[in-house]
């Protein structure tokens, strides 16, 4: 089987497979070397040849700033959109094309192929993410392509490729320190022989925070990641191939933060203060992985690629849930609150320190527990007639998940500043439920190129079963059975894209594709349906590159779904139907080397993003982020204009750069004109600047200052409050390599 034969089978977008490969060598002295992640691309010049807008971050591009929040690291990608949070990252809120943003719920992620989500089908939302520090190289893909990754089809897919195992014995050890006591290591150690290889990977991470509580109190953070790999090959003279990889990972996380953000005369005082009333807000996770992988050679024209996985995640959130009106014995959300200080007063002085009745704060504990598991194989098949030649894949996923809510709350007042406990909550006594979801997802695509025509059709099925147990929370106890609500969804996915080589430098390129997200578990919502389109060209020749997509995606049915972080006083879960709803928009990007090929590269990158997204019905939802909605009004957390720029100067041992990045106002309620005050994020320009230098072969000392002119701007107003960018951080590290 030729090397050109293997590479355009093995990395030809086998997302559902999560195994890549490359021929190494054919030397006996050094065994076949496989990598043990999945690319979308073979190489990022595959690129070029999608079917649909695609972007390749390899690691050379990762390294150049060395981030280690991915939300700057995809502000370089045109039609991604980002809203932060806890300025660092570790929660983070990412979305495609106008998907919807809240904890990357509307989009596909994947490690290695595999879906990553603690519960991608049965509760999406996610409050676990891989740790960027140890991401070998990042993969985004839109358009009809996102066919293969699934369920989640509307706006694209997000794949993470891990440290793969090194070809010979190495080893990286990356320390740096920095901003408010931020202090990072990450450090790996592999090798490949003849028939086995394997790595161990660790990375710790830890932060006091940039923001401040009133009265003192921890603010900070810390992380630890652990990973190890384990492969076996078979022997050189074997009548057919075969690799066994073993992954294993581990990650916890012990975080001091909060829902609860700030007023806007707070905000506009100090906007890294945080109320008294956090001081107790904490969420505490672990996540343990499993994964193991086959790929065998069935003949010189097939291959079988399997892999068996399992995630299991707990999380408890405690935190400030709502405060107490005297008046009416109910509560009231801490985002009313802060809207309207004025008219709950009473309330906002408890949150801010002032002595309050016992019982007049209310924190939940949200502690929920996860998992995921399934096995999921892809067929490639390379046939050829003629001038023509097909790559056929065959995708198959047998997928199952669930989310158990045990949550309960805790009552406290406020007293001289501290929160003292009054009521101590039983377990299962606030939300006592489980979610339940069966898959099972076939996709078959076809990739036929003829002349200077590549054509990509493809159609994906979902079956989904979802279950939705409710207990009794009169006792906390699971055994009285208040409901259980069974549902189907099923679903073909169509797509088709294609690939024109006008030149050898320029390409034309369309696709159009449904998309597809499937509801929650007893969510009484239709799916979300759209039919999505792109069209648009690449140019490279020599040192210049260029891009540019329009596209639009035409909601049938646009769905909302309420979760803590989207704020408000919805329940749950809920979720509601926008019906109609159109985002169209342009994507543009560019780079160049000024260097000429020269001593001293000096490159240079542009992306721009351009999106109109709007209702086209009118209707009234419980929704906060849409409420009352008249045809035409505008999304909300979605930005007007985005835009990204950054230049170089390299040399043999040394670099620099600066990055600036345009944040667009984005609203945080739907609506249409200017933005009310209250309700919008605000535009900012961020700067990062970054320096390297190599002093040996094994050493590198970098530094980096993130937000170089101190910009002060408003990121968010979920899920409760103004909440703060990150402030000017400094951070210098030494990388030894061995």
């Amino acid at each position: 089987m030729s090397n050109k034969l293997r590479i355009a089978i093995s990395l030809a977008l086998l997302s559902s497979s999560g195994l890549g490969w490359a021929q190494a060598t054919t030397s006996p002295e050094l065994a076949l070397v496989r990598l043990d992640s999945v690319n979308v691309f073979g190489k990022a010049e595959d690129v070029d040849k999608a079917s649909g807008s695609a972007h390749y971050l390899d690691q050379e591009t990762l390294a150049k700033f060395n981030y280690r929040d991915i939300h700057r690291v995809l502000r370089q990608v045109p039609g991604v959109y980002l809203v932060e949070e806890d300025g660092y990252g570790l929660r983070p809120n990412i979305g495609i094309r106008g998907s919807g943003t809240d904890r990357n719920s509307r989009i596909t992620v994947m490690e290695d192929g595999v879906l990553i989500s603690p519960a991608p089908y049965a509760a999406p939302a996610a409050y676990y993410f891989p740790t960027m520090s140890r991401i070998h190289a990042v993969e985004i893909r839109k358009g009809s392509a996102s066919v293969q990754a699934g369920p989640r089809t509307t706006g694209g897919a997000l794949n993470l490729i891990s440290t793969p195992i090194p070809a010979s014995a190495s080893a990286q050890v990356d320390l740096s320190a920095g901003t408010d006591g931020t202090l990072l290591t990450h450090a790996w150690a592999g090798a490949t022989g003849e028939r086995f290889g394997g790595m161990v990977e660790g990375v710790r991470q830890q932060s006091d925070g940039f923001k401040r509580i009133d009265g003192g109190g921890d603010a900070g953070f810390s992380l630890n990641d652990f990973v190890g790999k384990l492969r076996w090959v078979s022997a050189p003279d074997a009548t057919r191939y075969q690799q066994l990889d073993f992954k294993i990972g581990r990650n916890t996380q012990d975080s001091n933060e909060t829902y609860l953000g700030l007023t806007d005369a707070d905000f506009a005082l100090d906007p890294n203060r945080r109320y008294a009333a956090s001081r107790l807000d904490n969420i505490q996770t672990e996540h343990n992985l499993y994964e193991l992988r086959h790929l065998i050679e069935l003949s010189d024209n097939a291959e079988l690629t399997t892999v068996a996985y399992r995630t299991e995640f707990s999380r408890n959130w405690y935190k400030l849930n709502d405060v107490l009106n005297p008046v009416s014995g109910s509560f009231v959300g801490i985002s009313t609150i802060l809207d309207d200080p004025a008219t709950y007063a009473t309330q906002y002085g408890w949150l801010t320190g002032g002595n309050s009745p016992d019982n007049a704060l209310r924190l939940r504990n949200n502690n929920r527990r996860y998992y995921t598991q399934g096995v999921q194989s892809v067929l490639g098949l390379s046939l050829a007639s003629g001038a023509t030649t097909h790559e056929v894949e065959v995708g198959l996923r047998l997928h199952r998940d669930q989310e158990d809510r045990y949550q309960d709350d805790d009552r406290y007042r406020m007293q001289d500043g501290l929160l003292v406990l009054t009521r101590d909550g039983a377990p299962g006594t606030q939300d006592n439920r489980v979610g339940d979801a069966d898959a099972l997802s076939l996709y078959v695509q076809d990739t036929i190129s003829f002349g200077q025509w590549i054509l990509t059709p493809g159609v994906r099925y979902e079956r989904i079963d979802l279950t939705s147990t409710r207990y009794s929370t009169a006792t906390g106890r699971r055994d009285v059975v208040q409901s259980v609500v069974d549902s189907e969804v099923s679903e073909v996915i169509p797509g088709f894209g294609a690939t024109y080589l006008l030149n050898d430098d320029v390409t034309l390129f369309a696709s159009v594709h449904r998309g597809f997200n499937p509801p929650g578990p007893a969510s009484g919502s239709e799916s979300e349906k759209s039919v999505n389109g792109e069209f648009g060209l690449r140019y490279g020749r020599e040192a210049l590159g260029a891009e540019l997509v329009g596209f639009v995606n035409d909601y049938s049915n646009l769905v909302g779904t309420c979760t803590g972080s989207t704020g408000g006083n919805c329940n749950i879960g809920d979720q509601f139907d926008a019906g109609e709803a159109r985002v169209s928009g342009l994507e543009a990007s560019a780079s160049y080397d000024f260097g000429n090929g020269g001593a001293i590269a000096i490159p240079a990158s542009l992306s721009y993003t351009y999106t109109r997204a709007e209702f086209r019905e009118n209707f009234s939802s419980s929704f906060e982020e849409w409420g009352n909605v008249t045809a035409g009004d505008r999304l909300p957390y979605l930005p007007e204009h985005l835009l990204h720029a950054e230049i170089g100067v390299v040399g043999e041992r040394w670099r620099l750069g600066l990055a600036a990045n345009y944040l667009d106002e984005m609203r945080s309620e739907a609506g249409s004109g200017a933005i009310p005050t209250g309700q919008g994020t605000d535009s900012a320009v961020v700067w990062d600047l970054t320096a390297a230098l190599r002093v040996h072969d094994q050493v590198e000392f970098y530094a980096r200052l993130e937000n170089l002119t101190d910009e002060t701007y408003i990121v968010a107003r979920r899920p409760a409050g103004a909440r703060p960018g990150q402030p000017r951080s400094a951070f210098a590290g030494v990388r030894l390599s061995f």
